[in-house]
């Protein structure tokens, strides 16, 4: 008779496919679930952060609405100084957008090369 102990079992490796989406969920040595990031997780979060912010912004805009004039070239207008400022951010957001996405196209056209 041969028991299991004498007799070695032959070693084999079996290929692990890396978790699906659905089987995030880990096990520490505590015994505890814990769940890993997820795109969609942190998508969700900066959601909740742009949302808190834009709460933010416009009360600052609610609290802002003394009228103030703009001359701008041959333009001039009156508008709420929260709105001016709000304005300002978003021109200053697509001026860098702007420079962002010419030199995204210089990179890409560099490495065509």
């Amino acid at each position: 008779m041969t028991s299991h102990a004498e007799s070695p079992e032959p070693e084999h490796t079996e290929e692990v496919a890396p978790p699906s989406p659905a089987d995030r969920k880990t096990v520490e040595p505590s015994g505890r679930k814990t769940v890993t990031k997820t795109r969609t997780g942190q998508t969700w979060v900066g959601l909740i952060v742009a949302a808190l912010i834009g709460i933010v912004v416009l009360i600052f805009i609610l609290q802002n609405l003394e009228q103030q004039r703009v001359d701008l070239f041959f333009w001039n207008f009156s508008l709420p100084v929260g709105i001016l400022v709000l304005l300002s951010a978003i021109a200053g957001a697509l001026v860098m957008a702007l420079v962002g996405g010419v030199r995204i196209f210089q990179l890409r056209r560099a490495v065509k090369r």
